[in-house]
């Protein structure tokens, strides 16, 4: 098992992207394989694991509106590839297009803040 000491954070763990934490993996922490196809949550539970660190923590930092929360980016993206096949002189269609992307980003905003 790598020790702590040995490797030194420039931030949290929660705070890296999943390609900080996978190089991290692969130059750092060998014990761990797979890193190259694992996604960032379990990249975190993997290095905590590895380096010793309790897991308990780990329960709060996910949303329990994940799910919901990619259901409307995926409409956000649907939307706008509405929005760039609309042509241009239809000003209204992409007004309320963009309307309606915005209040979706809003929504997603809110769910995450209030996990």
């Amino acid at each position: 098992m790598t020790e702590p000491s040995d490797i030194v954070l420039k931030k949290p763990l929660d705070k890296m992207t999943a390609k900080e934490l996978r190089e991290l993996c692969i130059n750092k922490i060998p014990q761990i394989t797979g890193a190259s196809g694992m996604d960032k949550e379990a990249l975190v539970v993997a290095i905590k694991e590895a380096l010793g660190f309790s897991t308990d923590e780990e329960s709060k930092g996910t949303s329990p509106y994940k799910e919901q929360i990619w259901a409307l980016k995926r409409q956000v993206q649907t939307l706008r590839q509405e929005k760039k096949q609309v042509p241009s002189d239809q000003r209204q269609l992409r007004n309320r297009l963009r309307r309606k992307i915005n209040h979706l980003k809003k929504r997603t905003r809110r769910l995450a803040s209030a996990a």
